[in-house]
């Protein structure tokens, strides 16, 4: 998209870990689509990119330096967000690390490291969001992510963190799904599968990795910008009203087998 569609007009979110990767396009994505984005993640100089990228494309977007890890984040990005655009309406909890060794060797300084920034720093920003959003009466949604890891074992290099904290992901998002439903919050996740982003590049650096992974993709090939973004502009919008406490794969059906 070029222009913004007017699905989400008038709608603000906070999209942590904006600043590359999954994070950044679904930012623009919801841009596109008439949503105000409050673009949040470590490096502000990534940050700006995605917020002049906005621009240029005809939306609206506020950068906010923050780290997940520390505790009190939740609540200072909502209150930027009220600040800067007068509302919230929607959270994407993108924010994510990983780490790769084998199980028996876990450092498990890691691994809660990966458990506190993949689960427990995206409870403490959703509360908060759920917060405003009931104070303010008006309801809202919130997509979290999830992975094709978060309901499969990986292959290659272990992962035992990352598909602990994806699979904890899922589990959370039909919690919280199920406790704001009352309040008119409606709480999603997307699990995407093959995705070429800085993070997942690791995955595919040996030869024949990729022509791999491919083969066992239905479809056939990898996710693109427009895979992920139609899928969180969706869950966003109205026409996903009617669903709560689901997580969405994103795969090319590699999880159908």
């Amino acid at each position: 998209m070029s222009d913004a569609d007017g699905t989400l007009s008038g709608q603000v979110a906070i999209v942590t870990g904006a600043s590359s990767g999954l994070g950044r396009i679904m930012a623009l994505g919801l841009a596109d689509a008439g949503c105000a984005v409050v673009a949040a993640a470590r490096r502000e100089d990534e940050l700006e990119t995605t917020a002049d990228r906005i621009a240029e494309r005809g939306g609206r977007a506020a950068v906010v330096p923050v780290d997940v890890r520390e505790r009190g984040h939740g609540d200072a990005l909502v209150a930027r967000a009220r600040e800067i655009f007068g509302r919230l309406d929607g959270v994407v909890l993108n924010a994510g690390v990983a780490t790769g060794a084998p199980a028996e060797e876990e450092d498990l300084d890691a691994f809660a490291d990966v458990l506190n920034v993949n689960v427990t720093a995206q409870m403490e920003l959703a509360s908060a969001a759920a917060r405003a959003m009931i104070d303010a009466g008006h309801g809202g949604w919130m997509i979290a992510m999830s992975s094709i890891l978060g309901r499969r074992a990986a292959t290659g290099m272990g992962l035992a963190a990352y598909t602990a904290s994806k699979g904890a992901i899922e589990q959370l998002v039909r919690e919280l799904g199920r406790q704001w439903a009352g309040q008119g919050i409606r709480v999603n996740g997307l699990a995407p599968g093959y995705f070429p982003t800085p993070m997942n590049a690791p995955m595919v650096e040996q030869p024949g990795r990729l022509e791999g992974m491919l083969a066992r993709i239905p479809l056939g090939r990898a996710g693109t910008e427009e895979d992920i973004t139609g899928a969180a502009v969706f869950l966003a919008s109205d026409a996903a009203g009617y669903i709560t406490g689901h997580t969405l794969a994103v795969d090319g059906g590699m999880s159908a087998w």
